[in-house]
């Protein structure tokens, strides 16, 4: 059995009925990182002996019939802003470069609670702040499809581990996009869930209203079997010490809706019959790469010939999207990291004589560019004169967006369009103009604003074979929908891309 070519679904059902262990898969991705890892740049801290004990531990419990979930002893990576107790979390900044928590965040500890194993903490943009995995203080992660080509990001170490075997499946963040766009440029299946659904306990924020964790995997079915197992209620703990077991005692997370309705994996059938499905004309324009909306418009065919009502419509204020996210996220990263300031933990510098100094030199060497354009950009419109005209605003903005997709929903069940107006740029092309990079994300962040779930699935490549995502978003609490409308998509382009290998057309 070649365990690196199974989904993390399969590896699981795999080591239940003994046709592999939890070990031999964590020896499997140990062995690839070691292959591949020098090259790629996917993780900034892996711990091998730990993850092999761990993975020793979890086949015991598997083999005494403690755990029989779908993910029990599959390896799983964590992108670094997810606090971890006992282990590293560094938000791919210098200014946490020697951050251990004390505690470890809600959805990772229901992943450990549930048996997946973790192999370590991935690269990504410092403190999420990009669309690349190009900002991070530790080096640029490439993509595994094409080296000089970027992951996306900033969940890009997450999405290239996945794509490159790396791990099995990821956890990454998304407040803008994160997950879907790195999803969409590694040729991976990445997930939003409706915004609250998840626990944000213990991720280190960036936009607070904005901000959702969301898993990366290989396949549809990967992803709701981990939706379903993050978005649990795991009872609430005050904290967690490092072998990640729950403290005593419980808490108030107000970061999280107790929803009733997590079997998401009820939801994977091969059926879009009767489906309504909205494509805005707005995502076809002008901006949108030719290959791209090509691979686009083939997937809603693929649905429309199988039975989906697949129907263009006008999506009002996409234009404003951008403006408004960019002014939101701004403002509240400028407040979140206000806490980063060499007193309470994280780097500090060494040198300061007073206390304003220490501030000034810390805050200075420990936050790269791109963190420190963010927080003065949030910080301006924020500021006395200015809040009116930029931040209120754009809060204005954002309640009509969402108004704007509450009218859609009322006739489609869910809306197709691009991830990105493009496949991944080269290294070094998007920071080089700050503003480019930020229109990058104009099909994703409408989601975030409006607390929509979203999801990105391969439809295709371009002429240089660098992955094209598919993305279909839907109404607040209709992850099903979505899913099972991927699922579908991506059994029907299955199908094909195997008849087209058996007629020969594939060669």
């Amino acid at each position: 059995m070649d365990i690196l070519s199974l989904s993390a679904v399969e590896l699981g059902t795999a080591i239940r009925e003994g046709a592999a262990t939890a070990v031999e898969a964590m020896e499997a991705v140990l062995g690839r990182i070691e292959e591949s890892e020098e090259k790629l740049h996917c993780y900034i801290t892996i711990e091998k002996e730990k993850a092999l004990e761990k993975a020793g531990q979890v086949q015991k419990k598997i083999e005494a019939g403690e755990l029989a979930g779908p993910l029990a002893g599959v390896p799983v990576a964590v992108k670094d802003n997810l606090c971890t107790a006992g282990r590293r979390t560094t938000c791919a900044s210098r200014i946490l470069e020697n951050f251990v928590p004390t505690y470890t965040a809600e959805a990772v500890r229901n992943l450990e609670q549930a048996g997946a194993v973790i192999i370590g903490k991935t690269n990504m943009d410092e403190f999420a702040f990009g669309s690349t995995t190009e900002t991070s203080a530790y080096g640029v992660t490439r993509n595994p499809h094409q080296p000089e080509h970027v992951p996306g990001g900033s969940s890009g170490g997450s999405a290239a581990a996945v794509a490159a075997g790396e791990c099995f499946f990821a956890l990454g963040s998304d407040t803008g996009g994160s997950v879907r766009q790195p999803a969409s440029h590694c040729g991976v299946v990445g997930m939003k869930p409706t915004y609250g659904t998840v626990s944000r306990y213990g991720l280190v924020a960036y936009g607070s209203s904005l901000d959702q964790i969301g898993p990366l995997g290989r396949t549809v079915e990967d992803c709701a079997a981990i939706l379903e197992t993050i978005a649990a209620s795991g009872g609430g703990a005050l904290g967690s010490g490092p072998d990640g077991e729950a403290a005593a005692g419980t808490r108030k997370d107000s970061t999280y809706l107790n929803r009733k309705d997590i079997d998401f994996t009820s939801s994977l059938k091969k059926d879009v019959k009767g489906m309504r499905i909205g494509m805005p004309r707005d995502y076809f324009g002008q901006g949108l790469d030719g290959e791209v909306a090509k691979a686009v418009r083939m997937a809603a065919g693929l649905l429309a010939e199988n039975g989906a009502v697949v129907e263009e419509f006008d999506l009002n204020l996409v234009e404003y999207a951008i403006p408004a996210y960019y002014t939101i996220a701004a403002a509240e990263a400028s407040s979140n990291l206000e806490r980063f300031d060499g007193i309470k933990y994280g780097y500090r510098a060494s040198d300061a004589e007073e206390l304003h100094q220490m501030y000034k030199k810390t805050r200075s060497e420990g936050f790269g560019p791109e963190v420190k354009r963010r927080i003065m950009l949030g910080s301006f419109v924020l500021s006395s004169g200015y809040y009116d005209a930029y931040y209120l605003k754009a809060l204005r903005v954002k309640a009509m967006i969402k108004k704007a997709f509450d009218q859609a929903f009322a006739g489609y069940d869910c809306i197709l369009g691009p991830v990105a107006p493009t496949t991944a740029p080269k290294l070094g092309e998007s920071l080089s103009d700050p503003l480019k990079m930020y229109l990058g994300d104009i099909y994703t962040i409408s989601a975030n604003l409006a607390g929509l779930p979203a999801i990105s699935v391969p439809c295709g490549a371009d002429s240089r074979g660098l992955p094209i995502g598919l993305q279909l978003i839907g109404d607040c609490f209709q992850e099903k929908k979505i899913l099972q409308a991927a699922y579908t998509y991506e059994q029907l382009r299955r199908a094909g891309q195997e008849k087209a290998v058996r007629t020969g057309e594939g060669r």
